[in-house]
């Protein structure tokens, strides 16, 4: 389990750190950050995914997500008696994303490629400067079991460093380069445990959505993250899953009513949702757009292979007010199997999981253009230390 979430000079989340548990809500108003917390979340999976700087590219490169308001502001500046405007600072001007997890932590920084001395098509493409994997929530030197500082990566064998290599490509991570369980099996560990991480965001219910037509379905314990297979999802979970729990979820939002998953001769799978007074049964294409976005969160929370974290972005859009108690139940009991993270704005879904005493509240507001956790102070903000910048 993720124990503590720490994101550094990300557009408006210059510097926060997280406290996470089984269940966590990310809530806040309109343009409090909850976007940005989201997308940094996805950019730090990208890592072991190799896509990490595809994905600053696609944001216009990393110089336009760095923190655009000044390094430090003052009391005076928090007062009103002094405008905002720039601190000198000499710091060396990194993206840095990082967690501490209950068996290793894990942190990168991302910097802008230095001018190059030959013409290149890719000097806008961020590099990787700093890795490091360490045991323990908070960074110290001792504790890091394995360093990387540009293209130089060493592990430790018990009290001595090793070299692994000095040629470390500046735009890879070591996820992606390194997989020896002799002398780094944490960045495997790691690895494998970042790449379960699930995110489900923007599901399609259009007319034309996947998920309401025929679909070749296979075995499927992971729903695809567009819900293209919901169908053969479904159907799995019915065979191999939780069927009680599936029948429990559908009962719970629409009383009376039965799921059944039809399988033609030629193996394509179709939706049959038989409704309380209905005298024939519902294909996807007739569903409602509610109906069809509450069939795909069961099918996501109810996987019969949890995630080691699954985040879900706004799960409420397009279901009815009355739907919102019934899916953070399930929510609620998702999180029994896997930790879960919730961003949302809609006062029934946050009522409804709040109810659970183990709901961990994450409120984001903004001050001054940075985001920043309501009632957080140096108290109750968890240990954290980045490792020194490059």
């Amino acid at each position: 389990m993720i124990e503590t979430l720490a994101i550094s000079n990300y557009r408006s989340l210059q510097n926060i750190v997280i406290p996470l548990a089984n269940l966590n809500l990310i809530t806040g108003a309109n343009g409090s950050g909850k976007s940005n917390l989201y997308k940094a979340l996805r950019l730090l999976a990208e890592t072991a995914r190799g896509g990490v700087v595809n994905s600053l590219a696609k944001e216009g490169g990393i110089e336009s997500t760095f923190w655009a308001g000044p390094a430090k502001i003052s009391r005076a500046m928090r007062q009103g008696e002094q405008d905002i405007q720039a601190t000198n600072s000499q710091a060396v001007k990194r993206l840095r994303l990082g967690f501490a997890a209950s068996e290793f932590s894990y942190s990168v920084s991302l910097g802008v490629t230095p001018p190059l001395p030959y013409p290149s098509a890719f000097e806008l493409d961020p590099e990787v400067k700093r890795e490091s994997i360490w045991q323990g929530s908070k960074y110290r030197p001792a504790s890091a079991l394995v360093e990387r500082t540009d293209c130089l990566v060493k592990a430790r064998d018990k009290r001595q460093w090793q070299v692994i290599t000095q040629h470390m490509p500046m735009f890879e991570s070591i996820f992606t380069q390194l997989a020896d369980p002799q002398h780094t099996p944490e960045v495997l560990n790691l690895r494998e445990f970042i790449k379960n991480w699930r995110f489900y965001d923007h599901f399609r219910t259009d007319s034309e959505a996947p998920a309401r037509l025929p679909q070749l379905g296979t075995r499927t314990t992971v729903l695809g993250h567009d819900g293209s297979d919901l169908a053969a999802a479904l159907q799995t979970i019915i065979e191999i899953g939780d069927e009680q729990g599936l029948e429990e979820a559908i009962e719970d939002a629409f009383p009376g009513a039965r799921l059944t998953i039809q399988v033609s001769d030629n193996g394509l799978f179709n939706i049959e949702f038989n409704q309380h007074g209905l005298l024939r049964p519902l294909t996807g294409k007739e569903l409602s757009d509610g109906t069809l976005r509450y069939l795909l969160w069961v099918a996501a929370l109810l996987t019969p292979r949890p995630p080691s974290l699954m985040v879900i972005n706004e799960p409420e859009t397009s279901l009815h007010p009355e739907l919102l108690p019934a899916l953070a139940r399930l929510i609620i009991k998702a999180s029994q199997a896997t930790q879960v993270w919730v961003v949302s704005h809609a006062p029934a879904l946050i009522d409804a999981l709040e109810q659970q005493a183990e709901c961990n509240t994450i409120r984001l507001r903004k001050q001054f253009g940075q985001t920043e956790i309501e009632g957080q102070d140096l108290l109750n903000t968890p240990p954290w230390a980045w490792p020194d910048l490059r």
